[in-house]
Parts: structure tokens; sequence; C-alpha cells
């Protein structure tokens, strides 16, 4: 075959010609006018079908180099149905019956909720008390501390940290933090311990619940002289995951190392203030009286208050405090996040670096006998990614979140990525484990109210192919 000669296709590819020792072809037929033949015989399948991937994949003629284009043209994902908010609408009062029911079973003192929808807080709902002794009813705008529900924060400054080059996920903590050398690695081989391990709690730290969430107060100097006398570990380096309030802890420090200022200020500047998070602080002796929740726990007696811990080092496991309005803000930038768009990134970070936070990274347990609303069969799968809880059932359906229990208050959030829909709730109740009514009320929207996914369109490039492939096969020649 002669280099350089090739018959064109509409995809700007070549076929090459036929070897010199075949039969000259006879001159092609001209067409008579008249009906399209809309059949090609089956035996022209074999010889046309070799040709179809480089007619279906390929974007641009291969004979014009050129720079690469900026992004493919790519079809986004919506939502299709226009009946999104009527849906969720549909299921408003069981909605709300399942989070008073589960206020009473729990007998949390207060608990509030919010429902988000495509990035707006559509729903809301609150009871009982913020303060038990002086009468001050939980509300919207009532501050609780969502406790581990700040880890996504803590990653997240991670992350764009990472992306502004101060940083890197596989560095190893002890290049941030020289404290950490005192800890023996567990055995000869075991890697050294890398921010990518804090982040995906797989440091081979073992579990601290519920000691990690007495130590919120803990000051900087204090975590210090812990690391120098050494850490206990249980599993070598991206083992195992296990459950680390400490390995947090010990990325508030690398944030404070990293970008020059005291984590706590970082996150408020870079985070919070950006998204208009103005009623969420730190230190619980900075909110008015009238917009703060005590803390509570159960007692033969009644509710007994919990005394609130100062923020200190370990506030980058669990120190936040906020209200729905504020949080659901938050929420709305990860919803923002999908589905991966052409559209210019705004704020201060990037779509991708949020996407890269909902992916799994460590396995973290088995539902195998997870039932449906309906009773069904329905096991799923969870795994820890950086600052965020992930999982997807057996549906196919994806769920995002983490949740919060310190002495005093129990939280949870989780939010679909693919419905664009949401689920939060605050309690003022010691572990009041929301997570488990939160999980009901998004079985509620996507199975009963029947929220849909996203759809893929087919995209340009496809539709173009097809008609292509439609055009071909109408003047295809067998005998070529």
């Amino acid at each position: 075959m002669e280099s350089g000669k090739g018959r064109e296709i509409a995809c700007g590819g070549a076929i090459p010609e036929a070897q010199s020792n075949r039969r000259p072809r006879k001159a092609r037929r001209q067409r008579v006018s008249g009906p399209p033949r809309l059949a090609r015989p089956l035996s022209m399948i074999p010889t046309f079908a070799r040709f179809l991937p480089v007619l279906v994949l390929s974007s641009a003629p291969l004979a014009a180099a050129a720079a690469p284009p900026a992004s493919q043209e790519y079809s986004t994902p919506r939502f299709t149905d226009p009946d999104r908010r009527a849906k969720l609408e549909s299921v408003r009062p069981e909605i709300d019956r399942e989070f008073r029911e589960y206020a009473a079973k729990k007998n949390c003192p207060g608990l509030v909720w919010g429902i988000m929808l495509d990035g707006q807080l559509m729903h809301t709902g609150a009871l009982g008390l913020a303060h038990v002794e002086k009468k001050i009813p939980a509300g919207l705008d009532t501050r609780f501390r969502i406790a581990s529900m700040t880890k996504s924060f803590t990653a997240l400054a991670v992350l764009m940290l990472r992306d502004a080059g101060k940083l890197a996920l596989d560095d190893p903590v002890a290049r941030h933090l020289p404290e950490l050398r005192a800890t023996a690695p567990l055995t000869a081989d075991a890697p050294p311990i890398t921010l990518r391990h804090l982040l995906t709690m797989s440091a081979g730290f073992p579990e601290d619940n519920p000691w990690g969430d007495r130590q919120l107060a803990v000051p900087v100097a204090g975590l210090q002289e812990f690391l120098r006398q050494g850490l206990a570990l249980s599993n070598a380096p991206g083992v195992a995951y296990e459950y680390s309030n400490l390995g947090y802890a010990l990325l508030g420090q690398v944030v404070t190392k990293a970008s020059g200022r005291p984590y706590q200020e970082y996150i408020t500047r870079e985070i919070l203030l950006p998204l208009g998070m103005r009623d969420t602080i730190w230190e619980y002796t900075a909110a008015p009286a009238e917009q703060l929740a005590l803390g509570y726990r159960t007692t033969p007696g009644g509710w007994q208050p919990e005394p609130l811990l100062s923020d200190g080092t370990y506030g980058a496991m669990g120190g936040l405090l906020t209200t729905m309005h504020d949080f659901a803000r938050y929420v709305a930038r990860h919803l923002d996040a999908w589905p991966a768009r052409n559209d210019p990134d705004r704020g201060f970070v990037r779509r991708a670096t949020l996407r890269e936070m909902h992916q799994p990274a460590m396995f973290s347990g088995l539902a195998a006998q997870a039932r449906s609303l309906a009773g069904e069969l329905q096991p799923s799968v969870s795994a820890y990614g950086y600052g965020l809880s992930w999982g997807v059932d057996s549906r196919g359906v994806v769920r995002v979140g983490h949740s919060g229990g310190l002495p005093g208050f129990g939280s949870n959030y989780r939010f679909y990525p693919d419905h664009g829909v949401a689920v939060i709730s605050f309690a003022n109740l010691t572990y009041a484990g929301t997570g488990a009514v939160n999980a009901r009320v998004g079985a509620l929207l996507i199975e009963k109210a029947g929220l849909p996914r996203r759809t893929l369109p087919a995209s340009p490039l496809l539709q173009l192919r097809q008609r292509q492939v439609a055009e071909l096969v109408q003047t295809w020649n067998p005998a070529l």
C-alpha cells in the first residue's frame, strides 16, 4: 500500500486503497434518482463494521494537526422531569412525620431539619428547645455544634492548598509535622504516613471514639507533646479504614503550617466567608445566648446539660457551630459540583476538587441486609473519601455525607449527587444519630416521591455520527 493515499470518509479518517494485486475496480455506476435504499445486503456488514469504530470515535479530521481543544463537545446530564418540586411537595407531610417521630423516639430536646433540591433549601422544620432551662426554642438560625461534619471543611482546606501548590497529598505527614517522627513504623515494610492516609482514615491510628470527642479544647502545645511521646499504631498505613479524630487534628495543623495562618482563620476566610456563612463560628462564647443550642444527654431524671467545650487544636475534627441556613450554603456548593460540565468555574474552589472529595477511597462497610421502604432487599456498600462518607446501594443510588457526634450533640447530612437532593438535620442530644432518619427521608424522596436522577443526552458528536452512518449505509458499495 502506498503511503498517503486513501479514500476520505465523513469522519476524517482514511480507508486504505485496495492492495495492488487486486483487479482494477470498475467505474462506479451513477445512482438513478428515486427513493432512498433503506436496506443493504448482510454480506456488506463485516466489511462495513471494520470502519464503524473509526467513524464513531473520531471527533476531528486526522489530517489536520491542531492544538488540543480546551474541552470536548459534551452534553451535560440534566434533569428532564418538570415536576421535581411537586414530587418533593408530595412527601412533605411524611418527611415532617419522620423527623417528629424520631425526635420523640430519641427524646431529643431540640431538632431542626432541612431538605435541599437543586441547590435551594426547599423545606425546613424545627421542634423542641435549644435551651431547656431558658425555654428557648430551636430554630433555623440556632447554632448547633456539628462535630465531625467539620471534617469535610478540613479536607477541603487540604485540597485547596494542594491546588495552590502548597502541599501534595502523598507528602509524608512528618514533612509538615516533624513531631510525628517520634512514632516508629508498625512494621519494617510499612510506608510513611501521608496526608492522603490521614484524609481517608487509613493512617493506621486505632479508632479513637469517644476519646477524641473529649479532646476538642486541647491546645496546640498539648497535641505537640502528645506526638513527641510517639503514637501507638494498630495497622500499617493504607491497609484498613479506622476512624480517627486524631488524624484530622493533625490535618488541621498541616493546614496551619502550609497556609501560614491558624487553621480556624484559614477555614473562616477561605471557605466560610466566601460562602456567606457568617453565622458559622468556632467558639461558642461568640454566639448570643438566644441563638445557641445547649447540648444535653438523657438520664432517668430527664435531660442533663453537657458542658460546652471551647475550641482548640482538635477543632479540625469537630469544632464548628453552624445554623441550618448557613450549612445549606455549604451543601449547595457540593451539589453544584455535579455534573462535570464546561461552564466556567466560579468562586473559591474548583468543582473538580469538590468531586474529588466525593469519591470512595477506603472501604468502610457492607449493609448486606439493608432494605428499601417497601421492605425489599437493597444491600449497600460504604467507603470513606476525603472528609466525607460515600455509599451506593444495589440500585446504583449514590449518597455522600457525614455524621457528627459530640457530648450534647448529634447531626448528619447526606446528599445524592445524581439526584440533586440533600437532607440535613441537627439535634442537641448526645450522639443523636440522625443519620438513620435522614436515610429514611432520602428514601422517601427517591423511592416514594420518585425524584429521578439526571439523564445523559446523546452528545452532538454521537448524533452527527448517527446521521453520517445512516448516509454511508445508503451509498455503501460492498464490493469495495
